[in-house]
């Protein structure tokens, strides 16, 4: 006999496991894992139920990429103005990183009126008319704060909770709690007016959740989502037939090995296949009224601010629970005084066309609006020759204080949230940071942010980190 086998044959079983290390226990542990990973992604975005009663069902955000001022805006300081063209306190700039700004800069005050507004007597600067007119349904948050000062990290700070690529965007989160209430198309929709933000697609990324919960761009002019379209010479009843046979394939890959991502790309596949007759209805704004056209601006086959608000009413309405619009151009380093009032005019009358018809058809109640940028600007004037003049002033990055606004799907209308010193550099009241933002928006949604959460790499993740509190003074 073989001397290995005569040790074999003397090999009891409770000998081999207990001289087989980390051998066999590592591999029970990789089944296990696997099993707890596939199953902890649905196969669909079905609708799911909240944690506790929400008061949104859906969230319309619209996202100035760059960064509007908001003490030419919304943060009226007349203070600024006694001190225009003065050397800005030594106590701003001791200590303190900023994007561009270098020596010891000069304060810089609004060229622009402000005017109180609505029952609320909301201060808004006059580049914002047709937003003033619904002072009353707004809520304004004067004392936000971040932790990036740079555009595409404070991007990702304030969509996924964290300043660096790789985890998922909050549209992402929401239907990962949520799901949808339209199987014809995604539950997540992305718009955009002029180029991407720095920080790019990463904003709607799913990151480690299942890529079911990707945001999926949709076009304002030619095809609406690319390659959603037959190719020439091939009839709905062939594609038809194509995807049942890839549609068979695939679930017999998923029976094998229990990849939800199968699952997902099975779901997709067909979410395709529907959005060839629901998308192009969608889009196509010619429908509406000569009324509601003007309310907003639009105009049909143009690709504007203007028209992704009339379609982001049209996608809430059936059913679409995250709408995201990036409308890009609003780091003002320079030339705020032309810049600024231009990019006003763009979005104006879309965005408050929008809330006027949210509430006029009742939509309103339930679906919160978000309005505003990555962070702040500087009470200093950027472009500044040393002698107190600036030929094309403009604002540097700030990201310890900043405007943003709120309305309707649980948001108290017409209050202002917190308040910043004099000048408008630091917070003075009620500070809101970014994780407090969507800590509060996921309660408005009925979500509690705190278990909200998605096992990766050994690890619960969230939006909020591990930060973030409601903020209550907003809640109705």
């Amino acid at each position: 006999m073989h001397p290995l086998e005569a040790h074999l044959r003397d090999v009891t079983r409770r000998t081999f496991l207990k001289n087989s290390g980390l051998g066999v226990g590592a591999i029970a542990l990789n089944q296990l894992l696997a099993q707890s990973l596939f199953a902890a992604a649905p196969s669909a975005v079905a609708a799911r139920q909240p944690h506790f009663a929400p008061r949104a069902k859906r969230v319309i955000y619209l996202h100035m990429v760059g960064a509007p001022s908001q003490l030419d805006l919304f943060d009226y300081k007349p203070a600024l103005a006694a001190y225009d063209g003065k050397p800005c306190p030594e106590e701003f700039i001791k200590g303190k990183r900023f994007a561009f700004l270098r020596g010891h800069p000069r304060i810089a005050s609004t060229k622009f009126t402000f005017a109180r507004h609505g029952k609320s007597g909301a201060e808004i600067s006059e580049l914002l008319p047709n937003l003033a007119g619904v002072a009353d349904e707004i809520a304004i948050v004067r004392s936000l704060h971040t932790d990036e000062f740079n555009h595409a990290p404070a991007q990702l700070m304030l969509h996924t909770g964290f300043g660096r690529p790789g985890r998922p965007g909050a549209g992402s989160w929401v239907t990962y709690g949520l799901g949808s209430e339209n199987a014809d198309l995604p539950a997540y929709v992305v718009l955009q007016s002029g180029p991407l933000a720095g920080a790019g697609t990463q904003l709607w990324s799913s990151g480690f959740l299942p890529s079911v919960h990707q945001g999926v761009q949709f076009r304002t002019s030619g095809e609406p989502v690319l390659f959603l379209e037959n190719p020439k010479g091939v009839a709905p009843a062939d594609r038809r037939q194509v995807l049942d046979t890839v549609r068979r394939l695939n679930e017999a890959q998923l029976a094998d090995v229990g990849d939800p991502e199968i699952a997902t790309r099975i779901s997709q596949y067909e979410l395709a296949f529907r959005m060839q007759t629901s998308v192009p209805e969608l889009m196509d704004i010619s429908k509406e009224s000569p009324e509601t056209l003007a309310l907003y601006g639009a105009e049909p086959g143009k690709a504007s601010f203007a028209n992704n608000c009339l379609l982001a009413r049209r996608l809430v309405e059936r059913g679409v629970r995250m709408v995201q619009l990036y409308d890009a151009d609003w780091d003002h380093h320079n030339n705020i005084a032309t810049r600024l009032p231009a990019k006003c005019k763009d979005v104006d009358r879309g965005m408050a066309g929008l809330v006027r018809d949210l509430k006029q058809r009742g939509l309103l109640d339930d679906t919160l609006v978000i309005w505003g940028g990555e962070f702040g600007r500087t009470p200093m004037a950027q472009n500044d020759t040393g002698a107190g003049v600036s030929t094309s002033p403009g604002r540097d990055h700030h990201k310890d204080a900043y405007t943003m606004w709120l309305a309707g799907g649980g948001v108290k209308g017409g209050i202002s949230h917190g308040a910043t010193d004099d000048l408008g550099y630091a917070i003075a009241e009620n500070p809101v940071h970014v994780h407090d933002l969507n800590a509060t928006v996921l309660h408005l949604l009925g979500l509690d942010h705190e278990r909200l959460t998605f096992r990766y790499q050994g690890r619960d993740y969230r939006l909020t980190d591990v930060h973030g509190k409601v903020v209550k003074g907003l809640l109705a």
